[in-house]
């Protein structure tokens, strides 16, 4: 496997996992992986659909340290574990983002954009009554908008994340459609010395392409980007590091050599 490190985990310190944190290291270890970085997620003010469900995508951040420490040392010598956190961004959030991403010691930080306009595109609703192009684009428009409100990050996520959803999903989905504002968010990325993450969990989603599309990933390189890191987006120890040899592919075949892991938030290359 070219690619030994996975940045992008959740465990059951994430609403959307009942993983235990153990079960997904011993996992990782298992498959040959020298380096896991846990993001578990962190979605203030989240617009919740259920009742049920209200707070499930806020962290307990102190438990999660405590448990990740512990076992960092158990596991010293067999795997090298890291601090992460996803931190959902939403414009109106500046202060309190900037305040949370200060306020612990994490190695690793991902931005994603999880709602757009306070709208959840992972619920059928949000492309209703429009063509998924509608969608795509008004997603595509709000992440300049996270981008002006926060910097504090290393990664943007799942930079194309909301097609995973949409009626047609990546079918008839194509760079060149949305080539104005996805190119003004990668320029903003590139000023601000921000990377992306090509993200393997498209592929429990049943997508042509990884997250972002291949057309993304060369233009980000073709504009002169190099900060790019490898993610499964696992929830469950089965993922963990799927579709890795996919994306080794992929990042040659757009001109990478290197991809890239951090600790304590600054980068390091690996090639490939």
């Amino acid at each position: 496997m070219a690619i030994t490190a996975d940045y992008h985990l959740h465990s059951y310190f994430s609403g959307d996992s009942k993983t235990p944190m153990e079960e997904m290291i011993q996992k990782g270890i298992s498959l040959g992986l020298e380096t896991m970085c846990f993001t578990e997620h962190m979605d203030m003010d989240y617009v919740y659909v259920k009742p049920e469900e209200q707070g499930m995508f806020e962290l307990n951040t102190d438990s999660y340290l405590y448990e990740l420490a512990t076992l960092k040392s158990k596991y010293e010598g067999q795997i090298k574990l890291l601090f992460g956190v996803e931190l959902g961004v939403q414009p109106h959030l500046r202060r309190e983002l900037a305040l949370y991403a200060k306020s612990f010691p994490f190695d690793f930080i991902i931005a994603s954009s999880h709602l757009c306009n306070r709208k959840d595109p992972y619920y059928p609703s949000f492309y209703e009554g429009r063509s998924d192009e509608e969608a795509y684009r008004e997603y595509f428009l709000s992440i300049p908008d996270n981008l002006k409100a926060f910097s504090n990050f290393d990664v943007y996520g799942h930079l194309d994340y909301v097609v995973r959803y949409g009626k047609t999903k990546d079918s008839e989905y194509h760079y060149e459609t949305y080539r104005d504002v996805l190119d003004r968010i990668l320029t903003t990325l590139l000023e601000k010395e921000k990377g992306i993450e090509i993200n393997t969990g498209a592929i429990g989603y049943h997508l042509k392409d990884l997250n972002p599309c291949t057309d993304i990933i060369k233009r980000y390189k073709e504009l002169g980007g190099e900060i790019i890191t490898i993610g499964s987006d696992a929830h469950t120890p089965e993922n963990i590091a799927r579709g890795f040899d996919r994306a080794a592919e992929v990042l040659s075949a757009c001109g990478f050599k290197y991809y890239t892991t951090f600790e304590n938030r600054m980068p390091e290359f690996h090639r490939i």
